[in-house]
């Protein structure tokens, strides 16, 4: 193994706040939900899942880095003294061929970034906090901690919060966020939500706060309850656009979307579970909304669930090792792909192009540049366009499959009236394609 160290650029904001760059270039944030790495995985393990990631073209791996308050690694090496945030257990490191949590902490983060890897790091899960193990103050000295301690470690985001409301424990996230940013002004920070919120209800004016993100959740449409945040039910783009057009502006992503494998709901596991026909659907809806990236998950993966131990947390039956190569993981590089493709920098979503948006699974999403347009349908239904909304006299018509990556050329189409683009193959969930048209009397075509 090489594990050279390498230093990657920091993930910074967009001239135009709309998404990330890294050293200067766009960056596609295409994450993935490691969440219990720290306390499950030895190193081997941990190099065979970040190369796993890194050859699927993921390039963000989330992960806690305190799950909960007791904390250890696979090798039993406690994060904290006594429980408590504001007294980390450092005194391993000055024994020779030891290694503690936090060393361990910074052995996967240099190996991410040797990988080409950025870490997004939550540094308490919201349970702790809501629960009021965690005070003010003691946040505010483990905030210091964790900033002064890796503010010269280039592949970290910061993930205040942690699957909570910004309203339960405001105080705790807002000394996390000021602290951060204060002692580690470096590196981005967004705070991670309970599902179905968006961390803008609450932060989206704090300074510390660099750019949204939303949990858009696990249930179906008819799970939802009666709260407010969650009248969106499985619309993860309304998230993307409600944020898109808060100001100042700020960048923002679906972070934990329904998982690959997870049980519609999350705690039935008699109920039919998530796939990767909902993966896409999910990804493609919020980036061809104007999201700035996405993030996978999938139920064993994200807690590094083996087979033969005890059942996993949501019915998790197969192990991770198995469940990395699930069908989603797969697919999520030809969004990445096609996004850089066509300058997803340049992009805007654009609905007023659509004759017939839809609703719920018949909903489209188009985004566009100045020579191309791009149009998601989730069932492959017919996709109507409004021919005034396009100034090109005359464009080639595409079918990218998200399934296989695979881009066809359907044609040329000089335009004459209303256009009705049909997708191969039937209509029904999961038959989804995206439209792609191009300027062809422009120099710029694609």
């Amino acid at each position: 193994m090489d594990h050279t160290k390498k230093s990657l650029p920091n993930l910074e904001i967009s001239s135009n706040n709309r998404y990330l760059t890294s050293g200067g270039k766009p960056f596609f944030w295409l994450g993935d939900t490691g969440w219990m790495l720290l306390n499950k995985l030895n190193r081997e393990e941990t190099e065979n899942y970040l190369e796993d990631r890194k050859q699927k073209g993921f390039n963000v791996i989330q992960v806690m880095l305190l799950h909960t308050l007791s904390a250890v690694t696979v090798n039993g090496d406690s994060a904290l003294m006594n429980g408590n945030v504001a007294t980390p257990f450092l005194s391993l490191e000055n024994n020779s061929g030891k290694t503690g949590y936090w060393e361990n902490l910074d052995f996967v983060i240099d190996l991410a970034a040797q990988k080409g890897l950025y870490m997004a790091l939550v540094p308490v899960w919201g349970t702790n906090v809501k629960a009021g193990k965690v005070s003010s103050k003691q946040a505010e000295i483990y905030a210091e901690f964790l900033a002064k301690r890796y503010k010269n470690k280039s592949n970290i985001v910061w993930l205040n919060g942690g699957d909570l409301r910004g309203s339960d424990s405001t105080q705790v996230w807002q000394t996390i966020g000021k602290t951060l940013k204060k002692y580690d002004p470096g590196h981005l920070i967004s705070y991670h939500p309970y599902g179905r919120s968006q961390s803008s209800t609450w932060f989206h004016k704090e300074l510390w706060l660099d750019f949204n993100m939303f949990q858009s959740g696990h249930r179906r449409y008819d799970q939802d309850t009666a709260r407010k945040e969650s009248r969106y039910g499985e619309d993860n783009w309304r998230y993307v656009q409600s944020d898109y057009n808060k100001m100042p502006v700020k960048p923002t992503l679906d972070g934990e979307p329904s998982y690959e494998a997870i049980p519609q709901g999350l705690h039935d596991t008699l109920q039919p579970r998530w796939t990767d026909n909902d993966v896409r659907r999910y990804a493609y809806w919020s980036v061809f909304s104007g999201g700035c990236g996405f993030t996978y998950g999938n139920n064993s993966v994200m807690q590094f669930y083996k087979s033969g131990n005890k059942p996993g947390d949501y019915g998790a039956h197969e192990s991770w090792i198995q469940a990395m190569n699930n069908p989603g993981a797969k697919q999520l590089i030809y969004l990445k792909n096609v996004m850089l493709k066509y300058h997803f920098e340049e992009l805007v979503p654009d609905q007023g192009v659509l004759a017939d948006q839809g609703e719920r699974y018949n909903h489209l999403a188009a985004i566009r540049g100045k020579n191309c347009l791009l149009v998601y349908t989730y069932n492959g239904r017919p996709i109507s366009l409004k021919i005034d909304q396009i100034t090109w006299g005359c464009f080639r018509i595409y079918w990218f499959s998200t399934r296989n990556g695979q881009i066809v050329e359907a044609g040329i189409f000089d335009k004459k009236k209303d256009p009705v683009f049909d997708p191969p193959g039937i209509q029904e969930n999961g038959n989804d394609w995206v439209l792609i048209l191009e300027n062809s009397s422009s120099k710029d075509s694609l």
